[in-house]
C-alpha cells in the first residue's frame, strides 16, 4: 500500500495522506491460474499440429476444416494472452479530497480549462450539451479558475443561442448548487430525478426558469433558426449575423463566442462566473479536418491564446457531471510532486445513467471501462477513453524529459497569458489559431496535441502518450464522476463499435503498431493490452467459424471435435470454462449479476458477427482503395417506444441493415443443427462423437434467443425487418446445401 502520507513511520507534522494505491488480492491467483491456462492452450495446439501435420488427412475439405478451427484457436489465444496484460498487476486506488483544503488554499488551486465537443444539433440536442456544461460550471472549485470551451464542429447557431440562454441561467443556477449542496448538478438530472427536492418558493422558480429555457431553446431548434423574437440586444444579434446565406456545415470562417468573461460577469450573488466560450473551427472543403482529434486541438490553441490552464478537461457532450468534488480528487494527484513530473492524464471510468437492469447491450462495457484500467494502471497506466479525462497539458508538448516547442510562443504550456480574453489582440489571435490551414506544415496531430491517424483519436493519443514515457493514473471513485448516455437500440450500439474497430484497426496495422513499436517503448504486458484492444476486431474469426463449421457439420453427422469419451474433450470443456469463469469473476467483483456476465458475454457473440466483421471488411476494401466508410456519429435523441422496450429488456432490431444479416443467419443454422442434433438422439443415433457440436450450437442458440424472438414472435417496430428475415433464410439456405454438397463429396473421397 502506497500513497503520500502513508509510507511508514511519518510523524504527526506529516502532512494529511491525499491517495492511497493497493493491489488486488486476487493478484496472485490471476498469474497461478494464468499459468495452468496457458499449459492447457500448448495441449490444444499439439492436437492440432498432429492433426494437420503428424496424421494429416489427404481429403481438402477436412483439411480446411481443421486448418479454420486452428486458426480461430490461434487468434483466441492471441486475445486470450494479451488479456492477461490486465491481470498481471492490477490496483485500486483511493482519494482523500477532504484533505486537500488543509493542504492547498483555493487562490493556489490551478487553472482548469473544460472541453466539450458537440458536432450536431439534431443528433446531439443543444439542451443535453448545455446540461454537461452547466454541472461543470457548477463545480466545488474557484469558479474564477474554470473556463469552460464548447466545440461545435456542426457550426450551428441553435448551439450559440443554446448557450446564450444557459448562461443566463447559469446566473442563477451556479448559487443554487452551493446554498443546497446538491450533488447532481446538471438541472435536468435535478429536478427530474426521483431523489427529494426541498418545497420552497425558491426551487419552483429556479425550476421553472430551467423549464422557460428548455421550451425555448427546443422551439428555436424545431423552426430551425433563430428569429428576431429570441434576439434581445444588439450583442445577439452581431454574434448571429455571423452565420450567412454562404455559411455552411463543411464550409465557413472560424467563429468564437465569448458568452461569459470571468473578469466581469457575476451571478446573482456577487461570485465570479466561470469563462463560457464558444468556438466553432473555421473549416474548407479542401481542408482536413480530422474528426474530433481536430476540433480538440483547436480547442487546445485557443484556450492557450486566452487562458492557458495547466489541466484540461475533456468531456463528452453528453457526458454530465454527478461529483461536484471530481477537481479535487484530480488534485489529490497532481499535487503529490512524485507523480507529477512524469504523469499525463487521469482517467475517470465512463459510467452511464438510464441503463436498463440487466444491461442487455452491455452498455456499460464493464471489462474495457472499469476492469481493465485497473490492471493497466498497475503498469503505465489506462488508455484515455475520449472523456472524463483530466490531462496536463504539457504532456500534449512532447515526452517528459524534451518538451516540443510549439510554433508561436503563445501555445506554449509555460507562457502567461496577461491579456484580457476579450482584448481585440487575443481575439484576432484566437481566430487565427483556429482556422482551417493553420496546422499545415506544422507538428499538430503527429508530435503535438491529440494524434491523428485514427478514428479513435482518444485511444491513438494515449498510446502514443505511453510510447513517449508518459503515465497514467485510473481514478474510480465509489459515486461515478461523470455519467452519460447509452445507445437504446442494438443497431446504435454496434454501429458505433463498427466505427471504434475500424479506428483500431488504423492503429494495429500502422507504423505504431503495438505490437512491433509499442513493445520497444512501453514493455511487453503494457503492448500487449494495447494490442488486445488494437486487434479486437480479430473476434470476428472465431465467433464466425465457430458459429456455423460445427453446426454445418452437425447437420450432416460429421465430428470435428473429440468424442465424450476421449481426454481431449475435457481440455475443451477446461478451455471453454476456464475462459468464460474468469470473465464472470471479474464482473461480478466489481458488482455485476449472473444476468449483466450473461449479456456481456452474448453481445461479445453479436459483436463479433456484426461490428467486428463488418469494420475488418470495410478496413480491408478501404485499404484496397474502395471508400466505405465515413464518420457518423451515435444518436443522442430518445425514441419513447424505443425507450420503454428498452427499459424492459427487449432487443431492438427495426432497421433493415446488412449489419444484421451474418447474425440472423448463424441463428438459423444454428437452431435448425440443434434441432437436427436433438432428433438423432431421441432417435437412438450414436451421436457420441457430436457431443461438443451439440453442447456448443446449444449454447449459441440459447444465447440467440432474442434474435429468434424478434424473427418470429413479435409484431412491434422493433423486430427484425422483414428483408432481414428473408434474405437470411434464403442465405441459410443456400450455405446449407452448398456444405451438404462439400461434405457428401468429401464422404464420396474418403471411401474411395
Amino acid at each position: 500500500m502506497e500513497g503520500r502520507g502513508l509510507r511508514a513511520g511519518f510523524t504527526t507534522h506529516a502532512p494529511p495522506p491525499l491517495h492511497m494505491s493497493e493491489p488486488l488480492r486476487r493478484t496472485a491467483f490471476n498469474r497461478l491460474f494464468a499459468v495452468v491456462y496457458f499449459s492447457a492452450i500448448l495441449a490444444l495446439f499439439y492436437r492440432h499440429v498432429r492433426n494437420l501435420f503428424l496424421h494429416p488427412t489427404t481429403i481438402f475439405l477436412s483439411f480446411s476444416i481443421t486448418l479454420s478451427l486452428f486458426i480461430s484457436d490461434l487468434v483466441l489465444a492471441f486475445m486470450w494472452a494479451s488479456a492477461q496484460a490486465f491481470r498481471m498487476s492490477p490496483i485500486r486506488r483511493k482519494e482523500f479530497p477532504q484533505n486537500l483544503k488543509r493542504i492547498i488554499k483555493d487562490k493556489d488551486f490551478v487553472g482548469l480549462d473544460v472541453f466539450i465537443c458537440t458536432a450536431d444539433p439534431y443528433k446531439e440536442p443543444p439542451m443535453n450539451v448545455v446540461n454537461t456544461a452547466l454541472s461543470l460550471m457548477a463545480y466545488d472549485y474557484p469558479t474564477e479558475k474554470i473556463s469552460i470551451y464548447v466545440s461545435d464542429d456542426g457550426g450551428s447557431v441553435l448551439t450559440l443561442f443554446a448557450f446564450m440562454e444557459a448562461a443566463k441561467f447559469a446566473r442563477h443556477w451556479l448559487p443554487f448548487c452551493r446554498e443546497h449542496n446538491i450533488m447532481e448538478r446538471s438541472p435536468h438530472v435535478y429536478f427530474y430525478s426521483n431523489y427529494h427536492h426541498p418545497s420552497s418558493p425558491h426551487f419552483d422558480k429556479i425550476k421553472m426558469m430551467y423549464e422557460d429555457m428548455k421550451v425555448k431553446v427546443e422551439h428555436v431548434i424545431d423552426k430551425g433558426e433563430v428569429t428576431d423574437e429570441y434576439i434581445t440586444d444588439h450583442q445577439q444579434r452581431q454574434a448571429f449575423n455571423k452565420w450567412t446565406k454562404s455559411f455552411t456545415r463543411m464550409d465557413h470562417p472560424t467563429v468564437i463566442q465569448i458568452i461569459l468573461d470571468k473578469s466581469h460577469d457575476k451571478d446573482i450573488s456577487g461570485r465570479l462566473m466561470p469563462n463560457l466560450i464558444y468556438v466553432s473551427r473555421g473549416k474548407s472543403k479542401t481542408s482536413p479536418h480530422h474528426f474530433k482529434a481536430g476540433a480538440l486541438n483547436v480547442l487546445l490553441r485557443v484556450s492557450a491564446v486566452m487562458t492557458n490552464a495547466p489541466i484540461i478537461l475533456t468531456q463528452d457532450c453528453d457526458m454530465y457531471s454527478n461529483d461536484p468534488q471530481t477537481p479535487l480528487r484530480m488534485l489529490c494527484y497532481l499535487s503529490d510532486p512524485a507523480l507529477k513530473s512524469s504523469l499525463a492524464f487521469i482517467q475517470f471510468p465512463q459510467r452511464f445513467h438510464g441503463v436498463d437492469k440487466d444491461d442487455i447491450y452491455d452498455n456499460e462495457y464493464k471489462l474495457p471501462f472499469q476492469i481493465n484500467p485497473m490492471g493497466l494502471d498497475g503498469l503505465k497506466g489506462p488508455s484515455y477513453v475520449g472523456s472524463g479525462c483530466f490531462f496536463r497539458r504539457r504532456s500534449l508538448f512532447g515526452d517528459p524529459s524534451t518538451p516540443v516547442s510549439p510554433e508561436i510562443p503563445e501555445l506554449s504550456p509555460e507562457h502567461v497569458v496577461n491579456k484580457p480574453i476579450k482584448s481585440q489582440e487575443t481575439l484576432s489571435l484566437a481566430h487565427h489559431v483556429a482556422s482551417c490551414n493553420y496546422e499545415n506544415e506544422t507538428k499538430w496531430g503527429s508530435k503535438t496535441g491529440f494524434r491523428y491517424g485514427s478514428l479513435v483519436e482518444d485511444f491513438y493519443t494515449s498510446y502514443r502518450l505511453h510510447c513517449e514515457g508518459w503515465k497514467s493514473l485510473f481514478c474510480n471513485p465509489e459515486r461515478a464522476a461523470f455519467l452519460g448516455n447509452v445507445p437504446i437500440t442494438l443497431f446504435d450500439g454496434v454501429n458505433q463499435c463498427k466505427r471504434w474497430c475500424i479506428g483500431l484497426f488504423e492503429v494495429a496495422f500502422s507504423k505504431y503498431n503495438p505490437l512491433t513499436f509499442g513493445s520497444q517503448y512501453m514493455g511487453l504486458l503494457m503492448s500487449l493490452g494495447y494490442s488486445h484492444y488494437a486487434f479486437c476486431s480479430f473476434w470476428c474469426i472465431p465467433v464466425t467459424f465457430y458459429s456455423f463449421l460445427p453446426q454445418l457439420t452437425l447437420l450432416n453427422q460429421v465430428s470435428i471435435f473429440p468424442k465424450i469419451s476421449e481426454p481431449w474433450f475435457f481440455l475443451y470443456v477446461f478451455l471453454f470454462l476456464g475462459s468464460y469463469g474468469q470473465d464472470f469473476l471479474d464482473i461480478i467483483l466489481v458488482g455485476g449479476t449472473v444476468r449483466r456476465w450473461w449479456n456481456v458475454q452474448r453481445m461479445w457473440m453479436i459483436r463479433g458477427l456484426t461490428c467486428n466483421l463488418f469494420a475488418s471488411i470495410e478496413y480491408l476494401l478501404e485499404s484496397l482503395g474502395i471508400s466505405t466508410y465515413d464518420f457518423c456519429l451515435t444518436s443522442k435523441v430518445v425514441d419513447d417506444e424505443q425507450s420503454k422496450r428498452y427499459g424492459q429488456g427487449i432487443f431492438e432490431f427495426g432497421v433493415p441493415s446488412p449489419l444484421f444479416v451474418p447474425l440472423t443467419v448463424a441463428a438459423i443454422i444454428n437452431l435448425f443443427s440443434f434441432l437436427s442434433g436433438l432428433t438423432g438422439f431421441f432417435s437412438g443415433n450414436n451421436m457420441e462423437g457430436l457431443g461438443l457440436q451439440m453442447i456448443l450450437t446449444g449454447f449459441i442458440v440459447l444465447n440467440y434467443l432474442p434474435v429468434y424472438g424478434a424473427i418470429a414472435l413479435r409484431n412491434d417496430a422493433g423486430k427484425m425487418p422483414t428483408q432481414i428475415i428473408i434474405i437470411s433464410t434464403f442465405v441459410s439456405v443456400a450455405i446449407y446445401y452448398a456444405s451438404s454438397l462439400c461434405l457428401w463429396s468429401n464422404n464420396d473421397s474418403s471411401k474411395h
